[in-house]
């Protein structure tokens, strides 16, 4: 049973042969129990459950001295869940940031969430804090880290709703001397980036996209994996860009948001929509994200372009379809050097026009 435990809501699997049981790889990190995790979450009940995807479920739990922690564990289809938990592990061991989940320890042994509504300074302090868990991990972490996978069910919140980035799973070293990578497509549908889900061609553009979707969904409430808007069926970022258009991009902002300030939650709007444009150079970078939400500045609206949309089809069966724009951003960059493509960076100064005063 292969386990991690992650501290202050901070993260359980499938039996692999002894063989392929790392024990060796993991004598650094602190080993918990079969048993003292099952107690924990009172026996993975039902109810404990905060999340889940491909590799497995995430338990709230609370271990004896009275620590909240998240139990992740890798579920029994998970083909790859052994490799996928080492990478984990080697990712997270040593990294420490206020906004990202702490790895407390692991288990390697064989044998649901309260609703709670959140206000705007809650909403906006949870975008700007995993702003900063990104800008760390591409950054300062040595090497850089890409995540792969920014969602809202990998964002989890601690008691005062600080938010912490979780599952490294499918991350990916970015040493300094590397600007892209050619990879096989993982991640989530709603939150991949088009030049990454066509082209398996990975930067850190393809968190910053994803990043840019999950302020969406914060700020709207709403989902991004499904097509439920306008009697088109676009999916939420079209949905944005076409309220942006008409001039009614607070349309978007959750029903349950009773009081906000206007302009800050439009700000925060349009920045997603500069992180979620189809060309992935003219997206900003996460050190510009967190400076145009952590202060108030005038964005130059007329340098943002259409966004990139990466539909499945609905078959069941993996394939996808890109709108007009992310089509020639695509055809574009197939015929740039791709190393001067994946370094382009938009410029701050082509995005914020002026500070204003505080």
């Amino acid at each position: 049973m292969f386990c991690n435990c992650f501290g202050a809501l901070n993260c359980f699997g499938r039996r692999d042969d002894p063989a392929d049981q790392p024990h060796e790889q993991v004598v650094a990190t602190k080993k918990f129990t079969y048993n003292s995790l099952r107690s924990a979450t009172n026996d993975f009940h039902p109810s404990s459950k905060i999340g889940g995807g491909g590799y497995g479920v995430v338990h709230k739990g609370v271990l004896r001295d009275g620590t909240h922690v998240a139990i992740k564990s890798l579920s029994v289809e998970s083909k790859q869940g052994a490799r996928e938990f080492m990478t984990e592990i080697d990712l997270i061991s040593n990294i420490r940031h206020p906004n990202l989940v702490e790895l407390i320890g692991c288990c390697i042994e064989g044998s649901k969430s309260k609703y709670v509504a959140l206000d705007w300074p809650k909403r906006a302090a949870i975008c700007r804090g995993t702003a900063s868990g990104l800008l760390f991990l591409h950054e300062e972490a040595q090497p850089n880290i890409v995540h792969r996978d920014i969602k809202a069910s990998n964002i989890l919140l601690d008691g005062n709703f600080n938010p912490k980035i979780g599952d490294f799973g499918l991350a990916k070293l970015f040493p300094d001397n590397v600007t892209h990578v050619s990879t096989r497509v993982a991640g989530t549908v709603g939150y991949l980036a088009p030049e990454y889900a066509l082209l398996g061609q990975l930067t850190k553009k393809a968190d910053i996209y994803s990043f840019g979707i999950l302020m969406l969904e914060i700020i709207s409430g709403k989902s991004s994996s499904i097509a439920a808007f306008d009697e088109d069926y676009l999916v939420l970022v079209e949905w944005a860009w076409k309220l942006k258009e008409e001039n009614r991009l607070l349309d978007l902002v959750d029903s349950e948001l009773s009081e906000y300030d206007e302009s800050e939650v439009y700000r925060f709007l349009v920045v997603a929509l500069f992180c979620t444009q189809s060309a992935s150079q003219h997206r900003p970078s996460m050190k510009q994200v967190l400076e145009m939400l952590s202060r108030e500045v005038h964005l130059n609206e007329k340098a943002l372009t259409e966004p990139g949309i990466y539909k499945w089809q609905s078959t069941g069966k993996r394939g996808g379809s890109l709108n007009e724009t992310s089509s020639q951003a695509i055809k574009h960059r197939k015929t740039e050097n791709p190393h001067e493509a994946a370094s382009a960076h938009f410029s701050g100064s082509d995005i914020v026009t002026e500070m204003l005063p505080r």
